[in-house]
C-alpha cells in the first residue's frame, strides 16, 4: 500500500528531501500569493500533498508539490466561487480541490493511469502553454504594484493601461531584479543555492535595506501551528459548477503528476505504477484541501534537484514536508517580510518555463492543421477556458488522426476479380482459380486492424463487388475486427444475399470470428460456405459454390 520508503540510501534521501525543500519554499509563497488563497495555502499545499503523495504515490522520487498549471486552474476556481458566493466562496474553492482529489482517487482505483497521459502532443502542448502564458499575465499587476484587477486574464489585459499609469517604481525594480537572478545566475552557483531562493533573500534584503522607507506590499504575518480544519461545503444550485472544476482540476493533476513521473523515471531507470500514483495523488489532494491548501501534481523542479542531490525512495520526499512543517510551525514569522513583487517575479519566470518554447519554435514545420490546433488550445485556454480548450483540441486531433489512418489502411481493403490485380496476395494456383472465374468471383482481402475509420474504405468497395456472382470475405490476415468495419462487412453480404448471390468467408480465429459471432454475422452465411482456407473458398466458388445462398441463409434480411 505505502509508496517504496527505503533506509538503504538514508544521507541521499535526506540531501534530496533538502534540497527540494529549499526550492518548494518561495515557490510555495508565490503560488499561495498568486492564487489569492494566501502565502500559508501554498506552504499547507506543499507540505500535505507532498508528504501523502509520498506515503502512498507509485513513484518513489517523485516530488509532489503545488505547480503553476494547478495554481492557475485553482486561481480561475476560487475568482469564479467567490463571485458568486462572497461568504463561503473560498471554502468551496478548497472543497473543489477535495473532489478533485476523490476523482483522482477513482481514475487510480479504475486503472486509468495508463490512459491519461494519452493524448495528443499538439494539445498537450497548447494548453500548457496556455496556462504559462495566464500565469504570466496574472503577475502584470503585482510587478507594477498593485492588485490584479478583477475579470481575469481579460480584466488584466484590459486595464493594462491604468496598470501602467499607477506603477510603484520601487516595487516594479524588486520584481525585475527577481527576474535578472533567475535568468542570469551563472550556472556553476545554482549547485550550491537554487536560483529561487537567492532571489528570495537578495530580493527581500534589498527591500529592508536599500527601500526601507518605500511603503513595499508583503506577504504579512503566516499564522503558526498546524492549519484548522475545512468542513467540505457546497450548495445544491452550485454543485453542477464545482463538479466540472473538480474533473478539470484532478485530469490536470494526474497528466502533471504523471508527466513529471515519466522524467523520474528517465533519470533513475526505474518504472513508477501510474495508477498508484494517482491514488496517492488524490489522497494528498483530499488532505489538502481539507486543511485550505493549494491542490498539487508532481514538480518537475523539485523532482529533478531532489535526484541530483541523491534521492531514490520517497524517504526524500517525506523528509522534505517535515522541514517545510518546521517552518510552519516555528519560523512562519520570517516570511512576513517578502515582498509580493520577489514573489510575483518567481511565479512569472514559471510561467515563462512552462510555455513550451521548444516545440512552438517548430510547430511550423508540422502541418497546417496541428499547428491551427496548437494555437487554437492555447488562445481558448487563455481567454475561453481550459476544458473547452482540451475538449476541443483533442476532438480536432482525434478526427484528423482517425482520418489520416483511414486514409492509410485502405491499402489493407482490397478487391481481386482478376489475377493481375492479387500482385504477392495469392499463389499461382489461386491466381488460376481466379481467371478460371472470368470476373464472376470478387475477392474480397482484408488485413491489419479493421478500426472503425476503415469502415468507409469496405462501403466504398460495394460498387465493385455488385457485378459479380460469388463474394469471397478474406479475413485470415485481420488481427482485430471493430464494430463499425464488421457492420460495413455485414451490408456487402446482404446485398449479395439480397440479388441472390453467393457469398464464402475465410475467418481467422481470435477476435474477428468473435466479433461476427457476437454479431450474428456468420448465423447469415450457411455453414458450408464458412471455410477456413482461401483456395478451398475459391475453388467451391467457382466449382462447388455456385448455387443460390439465399435459400440456405437462416437469417431474417433487411431491407436498406
Amino acid at each position: 500500500m505505502f509508496n517504496e520508503i527505503g533506509f538503504h540510501n538514508v544521507r541521499g534521501d535526506i540531501f534530496g528531501g533538502v534540497t527540494a525543500a529549499v526550492i518548494a519554499l518561495p515557490m510555495a509563497l508565490a503560488f499561495g500569493v498568486a492564487s489569492g488563497a494566501g502565502a500559508e495555502a501554498g506552504l499547507y499545499g506543499a507540505i500535505l500533498v507532498g508528504l501523502f503523495a509520498a506515503l502512498f504515490g507509485g513513484s518513489p522520487t517523485l516530488i509532489s508539490e503545488p505547480t503553476g498549471p494547478m495554481t492557475v486552474v485553482f486561481t480561475a476556481v476560487i475568482a469564479k466561487l467567490i463571485a458568486s458566493d462572497p461568504v463561503n466562496g473560498m471554502a468551496m474553492a478548497f472543497t473543489v480541490v477535495v473532489m478533485a482529489g476523490m476523482f483522482q482517487i477513482l481514475f487510480g482505483t479504475l486503472r486509468l493511469g495508463k490512459y491519461v497521459t494519452l493524448m495528443p502532443y499538439t494539445v498537450i502542448s497548447g494548453f500548457m502553454s496556455g496556462i504559462g502564458i495566464i500565469l504570466i499575465i496574472l503577475q502584470i499587476g503585482p510587478l507594477l504594484g498593485q492588485a490584479s484587477p478583477a475579470g481575469g486574464v481579460t480584466g488584466i489585459l484590459q486595464h493594462i493601461p491604468e496598470l501602467i499609469a499607477g506603477i510603484r517604481v520601487e516595487e516594479t525594480f524588486l520584481g525585475l531584479l527577481t527576474i535578472a537572478i533567475l535568468f542570469f545566475m551563472p550556472g556553476r552557483f545554482k549547485r550550491y543555492i537554487p536560483p529561487q531562493l537567492l532571489a528570495l533573500i537578495v530580493g527581500t534584503a534589498v527591500s529592508i535595506m536599500v527601500l526601507s522607507d518605500a511603503n513595499i506590499r508583503r506577504i504579512g504575518e503566516i499564522p503558526t501551528g498546524l492549519p484548522d480544519f475545512m468542513m467540505p461545503m457546497f450548495s445544491a444550485e452550485q454543485w453542477q459548477t464545482m463538479f466540472v472544476d473538480a474533473i478539470v482540476l484532478g485530469m490536470l493533476g494526474c497528466i502533471d503528476a504523471l508527466l513529471t513521473s515519466v522524467i523520474a523515471d528517465s533519470l533513475t531507470r526505474q518504472q513508477h505504477n501510474s495508477d498508484k500514483e494517482l491514488i496517492g495523488q488524490g489522497i494528498g489532494n483530499m488532505m489538502s484541501g481539507m486543511f485550505g491548501g493549494l491542490p498539487g501534481a508532481g514538480a518537475t523542479m523539485g523532482t529533478v534537484v531532489s535526484i541530483q542531490a541523491g534521492s531514490k525512495t520517497a524517504l526524500s520526499g517525506i523528509v522534505r514536508a517535515g522541514i517545510l512543517l518546521i517552518v510552519v510551525l516555528w519560523a512562519a514569522g520570517l516570511t512576513a517580510v517578502i515582498p509580493l513583487a520577489v514573489l510575483s517575479g518567481i511565479a512569472l519566470k514559471v510561467g515563462i518555463d512552462i510555455i513550451d518554447w521548444g516545440f512552438l519554435k517548430r510547430a511550423h514545420r508540422i502541418s497546417g492543421k496541428g499547428v491551427l490546433i496548437t494555437y487554437g488550445v492555447i488562445l481558448l485556454t487563455v481567454f475561453v477556458d481550459l476544458i473547452v480548450a482540451v475538449g476541443l483540441g483533442l476532438f480536432l486531433a482525434n478526427v484528423m488522426t482517425i482520418t489520416r489512418l483511414s486514409e492509410l489502411q485502405e491499402t489493407d481493403v482490397e478487391v481481386i476479380n482478376r489475377a493481375d490485380e492479387a500482385g504477392d496476395a495469392l499463389s499461382a494456383y489461386e491466381k488460376d482459380l481466379i481467371d478460371t472465374a472470368a470476373g464472376k468471383v470478387m475477392l474480397l482481402l482484408l488485413q491489419g486492424s479493421m478500426i472503425f475509420g476503415v469502415s468507409r474504405a469496405i462501403s466504398r468497395k460495394n460498387s465493385e463487388i455488385q457485378g459479380c456472382n460469388v463474394l469471397i470475405i478474406d479475413m485470415t490476415m485481420v488481427s482485430h475486427l471493430g464494430v463499425s468495419s464488421a457492420l460495413a462487412i455485414e451490408e456487402s453480404i446482404k446485398d449479395m444475399l439480397m440479388a441472390g448471390k453467393s457469398v464464402f468467408i475465410v475467418p481467422t480465429e481470435g477476435q474477428p470470428v468473435r466479433r461476427l459471432r457476437s454479431l450474428g454475422i456468420l448465423n447469415c452465411i450457411p455453414d458450408k460456405h464458412v471455410v477456413s482456407d482461401r483456395r478451398k473458398a475459391l475453388e467451391l466458388a467457382i466449382y462447388g459454390g455456385s448455387e443460390s445462398a439465399i435459400n440456405d441463409v437462416d437469417c431474417q434480411l433487411q431491407s436498406h
